[in-house]
This record gives C-alpha cells, structure tokens and sequence, in this order.
C-alpha cells in the first residue's frame, strides 16, 4: 500500500507476460467492501531501482510476520544504494526536514525527497506536520540531527504506538499548537547549516484524509496473512500502511506485500487470517525506513 496525491492504493505486481503484467494501482476508497485471502506461499519482491522493480532471482520464501517482504539478500542490495541507509550520500534531490506529530508526546523529525511531499507523512500516519526546511541531502540530514538532540525527539517510532493513540486524540487546534510551539523552537536553533533554508510554520493535518472521526476503536490486529487466511468488511479509513474496517479490524498492509491476493472463491466461509486483540500496551515495532 503506498499514498499518492493524497489517495491510498494497493499497488500489484504481475512477473508473468501477457495482459495485466507489470504493475499497477488499486485506489482505496472509504465506504468499499474489500475481500480476499492470500494464495500460495509468501515471496520475496525483489528491489526497485529508478522506478522500476527488478524481481528476486530466486523468487525466496518470507516469513509471514516479517514486516518487509524481501529476503535477507534482495534487503542488503537494497540498502547498499539508500538514502535511508546513508548509502547514498551523492542523491542529488533536494529534501525536505519535517517535524510530525502522531498523538500526545509522539513526536520526531525526519527527512523526505521534496518531489515526494507530503506522501511520506501520509505513509507514516502523521496526523498533523509541518515542514521546516529544505536544501541538500548532507544539509538536511545535519538538521534532521541537531533537532532530534536539541528537542529530544526520535528519529522513529514503533508503529504499534502510533495505532494505540489513534482512537484518543485531542482536538485538531490542540495538535496544531503543539507543533506550532515546537517548529518556532526548533527553527530559533543555531547551528543549522548555511544551505539549509528554513520555512515558515504552516501546520497540516491529516485527521479528515484519513477518515479519523469516523474510525471504530481499533478492536483486532491481522498478524500474518496465510495461504487460504481472508480479510473481508467495509473499509472505513486508512492511515499510514493500516487498513481500518468498520467492525474494528485493523491490517497491516505491510504484511500484504508478497502474497498472492485472490477474491474468496466457493459457497463455504472464509478463515479468517491470524489476529490478535488490541489493547493499550503493545508491543514495540520497527517502523520502516523514512524514504
């Protein structure tokens, strides 16, 4: 699942020729009945390189839970050419510093391409956001470091969190004068670099495009997709890579990526995928690379 001029779309990939290879985009839509169950076994999805997708050569097995659908050998190619990774310091791109707020004291700082906007916020559930400046790579991953120190913000937050608080959030004027309060501190810092430009406070929120206010409390989890495991209700919202159904079901499309999806076929009911009940403490989760 990825976001893009502000939709949510699955994307598909096809390796075999003939009509509908390649890939393609399916946009999501609140209001939508979704259903579908995963078909043979989980595999990796190779690398993409300049837009496009180079499949794995040996088409390897991944573990249902994992939260990155690539094998150990396609993710180490992968990061050898990453700005994520800081394996690609020569990008020539301009990038943009942003500051993000995801729910009460979740807060951090990080970086995106500026021909991206504001898609990478939407990919990490940013509720509400503002840039804060923008120049080369170097420049804006130096700023990206002295605002994390000077305010005491992560460079990253366990997605599990970020899904807790999405159900109790305060008011939208709230959340902007947090993030107001926080660009005016961070912007009054010395130390930026000279090539870095800073940019005025215009403070975002994403509460309506992801259809916040009309969300159930979140009630189960999907924690893997399994061959003949389905999924099928009313799509309500989506945030981040999080699906929201209207009788409180939640997927993690992350853990999509690399199934086969298929309608459910025959007269008989679904299994459902394997889920988990949602509750305040959960467990810490790697979130994804920040590009």
């Amino acid at each position: 699942m990825g976001w893009s001029g502000g939709q949510p779309s699955i994307g598909w990939y096809a390796e075999a020729a003939g009509p509908g290879s390649g890939e393609r985009r399916s946009v999501l839509e609140a209001g939508q009945r979704l259903a579908f169950e995963g078909r043979g076994e989980r595999r990796c999805l190779g690398i993409r390189r300049a837009g496009k997708r180079t499949p794995c050569p040996t088409a390897a097995a991944v573990p249902g839970r994992a939260g990155n659908a690539q094998c150990p050998e396609c993710a180490r190619l992968d990061r050898s050419f990453s700005v994520a990774a800081d394996t690609n310091a020569a990008d020539p791109r301009t990038y943009r510093v942003y500051l993000a707020w995801f729910g009460p004291g979740l807060v951090k700082v990080g970086i995106t391409a500026e021909e991206r906007g504001p898609d990478r916020l939407r990919e990490q559930g940013a509720v509400t956001w503002s840039w804060l400046g923008r120049g080369p790579l170097m420049a804006a991953r130096r700023t990206e470091e002295l605002l994390r120190a000077a305010l005491g913000v992560p460079d990253r937050i366990a997605y599990a969190r970020k899904r807790a608080v999405r159900a109790a959030l305060p008011p939208a004027a709230e959340r902007a004068r947090e993030v107001a309060e926080l660009h005016a501190r961070a912007t009054a810092l010395a130390g930026w670099p000279e090539s870095l430009e800073r940019t005025a406070c215009e403070v975002a929120d994403h509460a309506g495009l992801f259809h916040l206010d009309e969300l159930p409390v979140p009630a189960r989890v999907i924690t893997e997709m399994t061959a003949g495991g389905s999924v099928e209700g009313v799509l309500v919202g989506a945030a981040g890579p999080d699906l929201h159904f209207g009788d409180g079901l939640v997927v993690d499309t992350r853990l999509l990526a690399g199934w086969a999806l298929a309608a459910p076929q025959g007269a008989l009911p679904s299994t459902p995928a394997p889920w988990r009940d949602l509750s305040p403490a959960l467990p810490a989760a790697e979130q994804d690379g920040l590009f």
